[in-house]
């Protein structure tokens, strides 16, 4: 992996004190205010219209998600924006976490075939 790839990704988010279902729950009140108010329709909603009630709606989702301390669950973290996201699952404990070991993971996620869903053919 090159040095130019790792510096021209733009801006990694961490997140603490965070739950994804408290997340989702908090944005599906905030669409429902705006129905009950009529400033949304109930019949526009779908799966583009939720996204923009969540907390991260001004990011991207992502593309990657490492799970630190070999913990091989995603922890509440990110539910729905995660739904097309690769997934590192590594035993380094998040302390331990540095350079060598994110090259290493980023090295193992640009060696997968990404479908977003979809069936290879």
């Amino acid at each position: 992996m090159s040095k130019d790839f790792l510096q021209n990704q733009g801006p990694a988010h961490v997140a603490l004190n965070y739950g994804g279902r408290d997340e989702v729950a908090r944005a599906t009140k905030r669409l429902a205010y705006d129905v009950q108010k009529g400033s949304l329709d109930p019949k526009t909603i779908d799966e583009e219209t939720l996204p923009k009630y969540l907390d991260t709606y001004v990011l991207p989702d992502p593309d990657l998600v490492i799970r630190t301390s070999g913990e091989a669950r995603i922890s509440n973290f990110l539910l729905w924006q995660s739904a097309y996201a690769e997934y590192e699952f590594i035993d380094t404990l998040w302390p331990d976490f540095n350079k060598e070991t994110f090259k290493q993971t980023l090295d193992n996620y640009v060696g997968r075939s990404r479908r977003y869903g979809g069936v290879s053919t």
